[in-house]
């Protein structure tokens, strides 16, 4: 399976958010989106990385950026998980069919059962500007991401100006 490289159009995805509530990616066109897959919730890695983004939102604003995180726990877990660890991110089921939308982006771990730790930036026309695949056991930050909004913003200030 190969990841998605940037230049390539993010494939679509509808995915539950909530029991009855689905989001979709081109629910957020117009605006830089930041996919952050990762193995499953309640990890100590996926903890530290989702608080993180939350502690981050007001950076991610200032790009107008909307922050999903993925991963192929059931949306019940994923209510928990966001409760307890008191998240503002939404955060996707991509439960059943089991890794559907990790497998479109090709971060897919088939040997698991769960999606890779993997980033991508994706910008307002649903292009991939930034990927990136981190070692499962080590949390990315978001230095990458952050630049690579800024990146966007510089290159949408050329364009406009």
């Amino acid at each position: 399976m190969t990841v998605l490289k940037p230049g390539v159009q993010a494939p679509e995805f509808s995915l539950l958010t909530t029991p009855d509530q689905k989001v979709s990616l081109s629910d957020f066109r117009g605006q830089p989106v930041v996919l952050v897959f990762y193995p499953a919730d309640w990890s100590p890695i996926c903890s530290d990385q989702l608080t993180l983004y939350t502690e981050l939102k007001p950076e991610f604003s200032e790009f107008k950026a909307q922050v999903l995180g993925i991963s192929v726990d059931g949306v019940w877990c994923h209510l928990a998980f966001s409760k307890d660890r008191k998240l503002h991110i939404p955060l996707l089921s991509d439960f059943e069919p089991k890794g559907e939308v990790a497998r479109k982006y090709g971060v897919y771990r088939e040997k698991d059962g769960e999606a890779e730790r993997a980033l991508f930036v994706i910008d307002a026309e649903g292009i991939i500007r930034w990927s990136y695949v981190s070692p499962v056991g080590i949390n990315p930050g978001a230095d990458g991401i952050l630049n690579a909004l800024e990146s966007m913003a510089r290159d949408d200030k050329t364009k406009s100006g």
